[in-house]
């Protein structure tokens, strides 16, 4: 395991597409009013592989820690789906390994900088230049937040 810069990463993991699961996928949205009956509205099934995973031979899960990411909506102990296939542009999030460390941030590319930016004022942005190394393992796709403990 590679050390987190900010203890963004924590654990990796492997994609192991054995089985599907289909879930009813309703056709109406979701009330935060009075319930009403949502047999009626089943659209199809869903299978959550086939929702968030395009490229599985090139997709990985990562387990985040800290809080460096907040302000995209990633939390500790989330898990990011990661695909290694799409190209990181700026404005991705992505997965790195800056001066030997993996990392989770945003990739901002303006003029001839490139920086890596976290989505949290308390951390500052790292840039990109000849004295430093920088790998780019992906791009985050869809991240998993449990709001039950």
């Amino acid at each position: 395991m590679i050390p987190a810069t900010d203890g963004s990463i924590t654990e990796i993991y492997g994609l192991e597409h054995k089985t599907t699961i289909p879930r009813p996928l309703f056709l109406s949205g979701v009330s935060a009013g009075f319930p009403s009956p949502a047999e009626n509205y089943i659209d199809r099934k869903l299978d959550l592989n086939e929702l968030l995973i395009k490229h599985p031979a090139a997709t990985f899960f990562v387990r985040v820690a800290g809080d460096s990411m907040v302000n995209a909506g990633i939390h500790h102990d989330d898990i990011l789906i990661v695909d290694r296939s799409l190209d990181a542009v700026s404005g991705s999030i992505v997965i790195a390994v800056y001066n030997g460390e993996l990392t989770v941030k945003r990739l901002q590319k303006t003029g001839a900088a490139t920086r890596l930016v976290a989505e949290n004022p308390d951390y500052p942005a790292l840039l990109l230049t000849g004295e430093n190394s920088c790998e780019i393992w992906g791009v985050v796709t869809s991240v998993i937040h449990r709001f039950a403990p």
